[in-house]
């Protein structure tokens, strides 16, 4: 009896998460705090939008860029700087325009995500001493520093910051922790191949992190221009509130739970919408109301499916037309097309045993050696049986055969589309 008692319990609290999580829940919250983001990229509109991957990619319908700072690379004693994502494009980006704005959110409980928190801060830091080296370098090979240099007196680092800077909600200890790891990073960074010397090139003053967040107090008549500082500013805004219970939100027309972070995990909840799918339709979304929300979102994934698979783009890897009948079709208007998917996915061309299958939005193609004649409009066909004349195309300077050995033989050609 205590068995079932405690299984309720458990069924109705899944039920009651999987309520407050609802589709239509998580595309109001995204919708309400892009608002709040709009906001704030209008108060330096000169600088440009950042989405880190994959969250802040909900949170407005343009951004400049996009980047990729992973909150584990922050986490406590789990600190790390990442030699394979490097996005050095950011700084590159933040040099030429004077500084850039990243969007990015976390779940509730917190105002910042571990990657604004500390693993964009490391990264800044360790660019700015791999850039003062770099520039101490250079101005020790012309000679050592210019005249000014020599009659302030002061340290060459007080010309360019190479403190680490972190907000205050940090503990010192921790603080301590990542700084005694600075140079060690900074070792790594310049002994993998990065193209320092043009990031020191495009920043005129060292890379500095701010974090604003919707508990941030901003007065809008002392808002200063971004070139005013002495630093290139990265401005980290968490879009987000920062709440640590479910909010309940009520407008004339529907009510629905708050949920911060909502852009977070997209694949447990979006049911296959994408961010640019969801702004092309945000307004029919969010005024459809809670009830017909999940359908609206299942027609709309359906007919951006059916739209790319007339164009040979389809994500699933499935067996279509030869491309010379997609031409027929991929400037008709938004119909059925002329081929049907069914529960198998598998659809069977106009000739026999011949088959292309698309992988994924990739612009590739395998089919049988026996079609490799027949198609058009291709950049390549890569012949993998063993004899090369195997495949007759009417323009030989498309085929390149590849030798295979011979428990691999598969006799498929992979075809390079316009």
């Amino acid at each position: 009896m205590e068995s079932d008692g405690k299984l309720s319990i458990y069924r109705a609290a899944r039920t009651i998460k999987r309520r407050d999580n609802s589709l239509y829940n998580a595309l109001r919250s995204i919708y309400d705090d892009s608002i709040f983001v709009g906001e704030i990229s209008q108060l330096w509109p000169d600088l440009p939008l950042l989405a880190n991957l994959r969250c802040g990619l909900w949170y407005l319908p343009n951004f400049h860029s996009t980047c990729y700072f992973k909150s584990t690379d922050g986490h406590t004693n789990n600190w790390s700087f990442n030699t394979s994502r490097l996005n050095l494009h950011v700084a590159l980006l933040a040099g030429e325009k004077g500084g850039c704005i990243i969007v990015d959110s976390t779940r509730r409980g917190k105002r910042f995500p571990d990657s604004f928190s500390k693993t964009i801060p490391i990264w800044t830091c360790v660019l700015n001493r791999a850039i003062f080296n770099h520039k101490r370098k250079v101005l020790d090979s012309e000679g050592g520093f210019s005249a000014d240099h020599v009659k302030d007196k002061r340290p060459a680092s007080q010309f360019w910051d190479c403190s680490l800077h972190l907000p205050l909600w940090v503990p010192e200890t921790e603080k301590a922790s990542i700084d005694e790891r600075i140079e060690e990073w900074t070792k790594q960074l310049e002994s993998s191949g990065a193209d320092i010397a043009s990031i020191a090139s495009c920043l005129r003053k060292p890379l500095r992190p701010l974090w604003i967040s919707q508990k941030t107090v901003i007065w809008l008549n002392e808002v200063p221009d971004h070139d005013s500082w002495d630093f290139t500013p990265v401005i980290l805004v968490s879009a987000s509130s920062s709440i640590d219970v479910y909010q309940h939100r009520t407008t004339s027309e529907f009510s629905w739970n708050y949920i911060a972070g909502a852009g977070d995990d997209e694949e447990s909840w979006s049911r296959g919408l994408s961010p640019g799918l969801f702004w092309n339709y945000a307004y029919d979304l969010i005024s459809s109301g809670p009830d017909l929300c999940n359908q609206k979102v299942a027609d709309i994934v359906e007919k951006d499916r059916v739209y790319h698979v007339q164009r040979g783009q389809v994500a699933p890897q499935i067996a279509v037309k030869p491309r010379k009948l997609l031409q027929q079709t991929a400037n008709l208007p938004e119909k059925e097309p002329s081929f049907s998917l069914n529960d198998d996915t598998s659809l069977k061309s106009s000739y026999e045993d011949c088959s292309i299958y698309w992988l994924s939005s990739t612009n590739l193609a395998v089919g049988t050696t026996k079609c490799a004649a027949n198609v058009q409009h291709v950049d390549c066909i890569l012949n993998c049986y063993q004899q090369p004349e195997y495949v007759c195309h009417a323009d030989n300077q498309v085929c390149l055969h590849l030798s295979m050995v011979v428990r691999m033989i598969a006799q498929r050609w992979i075809a390079f589309p316009y």
